[in-house]
């Protein structure tokens, strides 16, 4: 397991953060600003960091470029902001960073990408975009080298998780019964996550009985658990 630290200035969200992460058995230390985050990347040399980019003091932009220019980006960065962009996603990958997450973020998107962190190699920052005198990573990064977030085909532009997908891509060479289910579970794991788990407001939301739609969801192996515990953050 690993030692995460979470930077983020709201209270409620570090908590959430905090909890989910130590039920997965990974150590969490908290940060709720910058200069926080500073002492505590300097003390513990965390495995990885998820970091809020817009803070009072420092935004997280500005301290990724800042850990880039100084060489210690020795571990991964999951950047997040409830107010994020395409364009603010490239320009944190440019900088190091190894994913992007939009707030609200599904709890099974924070899993994956923390999961997808931990075991890939960790990004080095663009060396065109440093100051002069800089740190200078071995190679910069081209536009295929998004860590996951170009989907292939479109190697400029990011796929940035925005919390639940409306849009999902099926493997339609298969039986129709296989294809339906497929569909469906995504369909159901969809809105269940819009309504943060709410059973009663997805029922309604798609027209079935309680009942009927729990039956439904334990046949297609959806993880109710999960989105009780959380839903999003």
């Amino acid at each position: 397991m690993a030692t995460i630290l979470v930077v983020d200035d709201e209270l409620g969200i570090r908590g959430l953060l905090s909890e989910i992460l130590s039920d997965e058995g990974h150590t969490v230390e908290l940060a709720e600003n910058a200069a926080e985050a500073r002492a505590v990347r300097e003390r513990l040399r965390p495995d990885l960091v998820l970091l809020d980019i817009w803070m009072p003091d420092v935004d997280g932009i500005s301290l990724l470029k800042e850990w880039g220019a100084a060489g210690m980006l020795s571990m991964p960065v999951i950047m997040m902001s409830g107010h994020g962009t395409i364009d603010t996603a490239v320009e944190a990958t440019k900088y190091g960073a190894t994913a992007f997450l939009e707030k609200p973020i599904t709890l099974q998107k924070l899993l994956r990408a923390v999961e997808q962190a931990l075991v890939k190699p960790t990004p080095r920052p663009n060396a065109a975009l440093l100051p002069p005198g800089a740190y200078r990573p071995e190679a910069a990064l081209g536009a295929g080298d998004l860590n996951g977030l170009v989907p292939p085909g479109l190697p400029s532009t990011p796929s940035v998780p925005l919390g639940p997908q409306p849009e999902q891509v099926f493997d339609l060479d298969r039986p129709l019964r296989e294809a339906r289910d497929a569909f469906e579970k995504s369909y159901f794991e969809f809105h269940l996550a819009k309504e943060n788990g709410s059973m009663t407001r997805v029922a309604e939301k798609t027209g079935l009985e309680r009942t009927h739609l729990y039956r439904k969801l334990k046949q297609l192996g959806v993880d109710l658990s999960r989105n009780k515990r959380g839903g999003v953050l």
